[in-house]
């Protein structure tokens, strides 16, 4: 069994207050889940308006099929968000 983990790290430019930035967090958070079938959640600064980390977690058999589908969601995430991808991390369990 192997569990991935990804880490990303957004900014929302265009927030101007929290209510700005859940609203894009939420739409990322559905259409990842949607499209991935994956867990994701936001995991720190919760109460800065123009940035946002969020986690994903895969659990699969293969660690190439895993590592595969977290690369899609950075590939997705860049290029179908509002928010600015700043970084990211993949890490196995």
């Amino acid at each position: 069994m192997t569990i991935g983990a990804l880490q990303l790290d957004l900014l929302i430019p265009g927030a101007r207050s929290l209510k700005d930035k859940r609203r894009v967090i939420k739409s990322i958070k559905e259409r990842i889940r949607n499209r991935f079938n994956c867990s994701v959640a936001e995991v720190e600064f919760q109460d800065m308006w123009r940035r946002s980390r969020m986690a994903v977690c895969i659990v699969g058999n293969d660690v190439r099929h895993v590592n595969s589908q977290l690369s899609s969601v950075v590939t997705f995430v860049a290029a179908n968000s509002t928010a600015e991808l700043a970084d990211y991390r993949i890490e196995m369990l």
